[in-house]
């Protein structure tokens, strides 16, 4: 993310890591409860409905209304993803926007036509054998990944687009401030002070006794 927003990491590892862990809780308990909304809705809607003498009455009404929850999901995985993952403050958190609207629709089609092709035409099994299921796993995710970036590209660009409308310098990077900017000050004078020391070896032809090349 930081690379499609074309800043560094400013965020010290004891900042960054327990952010990173908190949203990856959030995005593994988004992604359970979206799982069992698929996998397990029928039968305990069916429970719920004996139970309450509606019988199959609450299945059929589930079958429709889990889509638009789950999509919902989905939608509240993507925008805190796109929030609080790159180092840049956001104008403000949206639920749904242009890039997050993309990158769901190239993963629902991607997933629908990867699914096509692994019961109709992939060989993983023969291949990979027992490890199959974890190949397919990890190539799923890899897919995700790239429907996500491709959507976090989009929504930088329109920013950049906006900010290039109302004026503002974003041809070559886009003006957005960091959420924190201490590491890469951090490392823009390691950096300088490489620099500085290789000047002072060339000033001084090689002859380390001589570093600013003063000749004293």
């Amino acid at each position: 993310m930081n690379k499609i927003y074309e800043i560094g990491e400013g965020r010290p590892i004891w900042k960054l890591r327990p952010v990173m862990l908190l949203i990856t809780l959030v995005m593994i308990l988004f992604v359970v409860l979206v799982a069992l909304m698929l996998v397990l809705s029928g039968p305990v809607a069916t429970a719920v409905g004996d139970s309450i003498g509606l019988g199959s009455t609450v299945l059929t009404v589930w079958q429709f209304a889990k889509w638009p929850v789950i999509l919902l999901l989905v939608m509240l995985i993507v925008a805190i993803l796109y929030y609080s993952t790159p180092n840049v403050k956001q104008p403000k958190f949206r639920w749904i926007s242009v890039g997050a609207a993309i990158a769901i629709v190239v993963w629902v089609l991607v997933s629908v036509l990867f699914g096509f092709y692994i019961t109709n035409f992939s060989s993983y099994g023969a291949t990979y054998g027992a490890f199959a299921g974890v190949i397919i796993f990890l190539l799923y995710l890899w897919i995700t990944n790239l429907a996500l970036l491709f959507g976090a590209e989009v929504d930088a660009e329109m920013e950049r687009s906006r900010q290039l409308l109302a004026g503002i310098k974003a041809e070559k990077d886009i003006q957005l401030p960091p959420r924190d900017d201490a590491k890469i000050i951090k490392n823009e004078e390691k950096e300088q002070a490489d620099i500085d020391k290789g000047r002072a070896l060339r000033r001084s032809n090689g002859d380390t006794t001589d570093p600013d090349g003063s000749g004293k």
